[in-house]
């Protein structure tokens, strides 16, 4: 599983002419689900966004969690983000799940981070044609992979 959080002041998703979901001062977080992903690493990910320090402290030093500053989260499923590139110019996406695998394990991402931040959590739509806007706070970007745990 992996996840590619950028720090926002503000984010949202359209989907034709409606915005599906908005968020303030939090997370985007663009998760791609590969074929062998499970709860496991839903578990890790999940501890692993919730305790990373990637905001400001009073003193502008970047020492507190999305718990600590009580921020919002923003949650896109992204197949391509298992996309390979090595042989010719069309990206392979054999790696990602199929949608029987990948939704209920975003479903269940997606549950898992509401429940660990204690409010609702804005998404896309699975599998869906999105547009989607952030204003990047930093800008702060990581790339978090649930099979590289070391």
């Amino acid at each position: 599983m992996r996840v590619l959080l950028q720090r926002v002041n503000q984010a949202s998703v359209t989907i034709g002419a409606t915005k599906k979901s908005r968020i303030g001062v939090g997370i985007l977080l663009l998760l791609g689900i590969e074929r062998e992903d499970g709860e496991k690493d839903i578990d890790w990910l999940i501890r692993k966004l919730l305790s990373l320090r990637i905001f400001e402290d009073e003193s502008g030093k970047i020492n507190l969690s999305i718990l600590d500053v009580g921020g919002d989260a923003l949650v896109v499923s992204q197949f391509t983000l298992h996309a390979r590139v090595k042989k010719g110019t069309r990206p392979s996406f054999e790696r990602a799940a199929s949608p029987e695998i990948a939704l209920p394990l975003y479903e269940k991402f997606v549950g898992a981070l509401e429940a660990g931040l204690g409010k609702p959590v804005g998404t896309g739509e699975f599998g869906g044609m999105m547009e989607v806007e952030l204003i990047n706070n930093g800008p702060l970007t990581i790339w978090i992979d649930s099979k590289n745990r070391e």
